[in-house]
């Protein structure tokens, strides 16, 4: 399946591109995954051009059994090669039908450009329109407050926090986003990094 998607640029981001994963994102993935922050809150380490070879493997596998729909994040640089920014990802959820789980990554030097929810939202548009899903999960543990923010931002409301579970050492917030607004009113703030939604 060859499923590319795009996001217009802003003032403060380039045009973005979503494409699958392929061999040649092995060194810049190498790159990026030199953040301590990114380790941090990653579970598939990649330390090492092989390492980057096995990850890139996991990614090509889900695509050819469905599980696991992962997409480059390049920015869209009319005159020079594409910059990888992160990966965004749809997977299946447990046993819940109609339901699949979100993730994201953004490297260290695209934070703060609102990468993450521009990613996460395009993501999200096609997986309602694409997988036939009425609703999607994110996950994330209570001390990471900037993914409350990205979940706030791309529509992503606080469900509830989940008890912590390996391989995760902590509680986690857990995100939904339906298909549809029904029974899914907007929160005024996000959630907070302490375990409980803002008032």
């Amino acid at each position: 399946m060859a499923v590319v998607l795009r996001a217009e640029r802003t003032p403060s981001v380039p045009a973005l591109l979503l494409r699958p994963w392929n061999s040649a994102d092995a060194e810049p993935l190498v790159e990026a995954y030199r953040d301590p922050t990114l380790r941090r809150w990653t579970r598939l380490p990649v330390e090492s051009p092989e390492d980057a070879l096995r990850w890139l493997a996991v990614q090509r596998d889900g695509w050819a059994d469905g599980s696991r729909l992962s997409f480059a994040v390049l920015s869209e640089q009319p005159d020079g090669p594409d910059r990888l920014l992160g990966n965004v990802v749809v997977k299946t959820s447990g046993k819940v039908v109609g339901s699949r789980e979100v993730g994201y990554w953004t490297a260290a030097y695209a934070r703060g450009r609102g990468v993450a929810s521009r990613a996460l939202d395009v993501l999200s548009g096609w997986a309602f329109d694409s997988l036939g899903v009425d609703r999607l999960a994110l996950l994330h543990q209570v001390d990471n407050p900037a993914s409350c923010r990205v979940a706030d931002k791309t529509g992503y409301r606080y469900a509830r926090t989940l008890p912590a579970r390996p391989p995760f050492p902590r509680d986690g917030h857990l995100h939904l986003r339906m298909a549809t607004p029904r029974g899914n009113p907007r929160r005024r703030r996000p959630c907070t990094g302490g375990g409980v939604p803002a008032p």
